[in-house]
């Protein structure tokens, strides 16, 4: 059983819902090697895009295939700290900044396809999406 844990972004699972073969494939090839988790800021992400119960029911079942880490005050105060910091250098968005942040409390890599999006902290183990 794996044991590695490893965060997936929300664009890779929004590629994935859409079909696209290269999420597909990048989420196969780390669910081997790796247990798999979400932010909580992902599942309310992915909520947003649902239109009606069935598409809730649809997501429901998916997201069981994964870890769904809720915030805590370590997170939220890390949080902060990365939006402080790179807000007006960055134009670092609330969301992005509480999934780097679970993965930063929690030291663990984070797999997006978006690295322009967190490739500047420095502490934070971006993981690249690649099939």
């Amino acid at each position: 059983m794996p044991e590695e844990l490893f965060i997936v972004d929300t664009d890779i699972l929004i590629d994935y819902s859409r079909g696209v073969e290269k999420a597909k494939a990048s989420i196969v090839k780390h669910e081997i090697d790796h247990r798999l988790a979400i932010s909580v800021i992902t599942q309310l992400e992915l909520m947003a895009g649902c239109k009606n119960k069935q598409d809730f029911k649809l997501l429901n079942a998916f997201l069981k295939d994964f870890e769904v880490i809720p915030l805590n005050a370590s997170i939220s105060d890390k949080a902060v700290e990365l939006f402080e910091r790179f807000r007006l250098s960055h134009g670092v968005m609330i969301p992005d900044m509480l999934i780097a942040s679970t993965a930063m409390v929690f030291d663990i890599p984070l797999l997006s396809k978006n690295h322009k999006d967190f490739r500047f902290i420095k502490d934070l183990k971006l993981k690249k999406y690649s099939p």
